[in-house]
């Protein structure tokens, strides 16, 4: 059931890359290019998912647990430090000079193109480099802890 529901969110997710556009680094760079030929429609993209996003949020962790999980998985921090701002900047400026979201890079596969699989692979190589460039003590807390969604409480 995992993985049908895993293969039914994913293509569900790789249609919506494909029809709005964020899969076509042109269309991306020109909503970067704020000075240029700038595209605005992608905002309305990131504005409708964040909409979603929130009222699903909403509505999931008032459950008890999730359907397909024995417990929700949640960020137990909301700091940010130099590691998130240093990892939102690379973010930014690989996005920026590339065209390719890691997320909507990945359904882009099926392109066949080139410069698809040298992202991907570029994309790899980084977390793996991230991964070992951390301290030994700090390689497992990238993992988010159970946390009961009702009462906050951790188990």
């Amino acid at each position: 059931m995992h993985v049908i529901a895993a293969f039914m969110f994913g293509l569900i997710f790789g249609v919506g890359i494909l029809i709005s556009g964020m899969g076509n680094p042109a269309k991306v760079l020109n909503f970067f290019d704020v000075a240029g030929h700038w595209d605005p429609s992608l905002a309305f993209v990131m504005g409708g998912a964040l909409a979603v996003t929130a009222v699903g949020y909403r509505l999931v962790l008032k459950r008890p647990s999730p359907l397909l999980a024995e417990t929700f998985y949640v960020p137990t921090t909301s700091r940010i430090d130099a590691s998130l701002l240093t990892g939102a900047a690379i973010f930014g400026v690989g996005w920026g000079m590339t065209g390719f979201c890691p997320g909507g890079v990945i359904p882009m596969l099926a392109t066949g193109h080139t410069e698809v699989f040298a992202f991907v692979a570029s994309l790899i190589t980084g977390l793996i480099v991230a991964k070992y460039a951390k301290a030994p003590a700090d390689r497992g807390r990238s993992l988010p802890t159970p946390i009961h969604p009702v009462h906050g409480e951790r188990p």
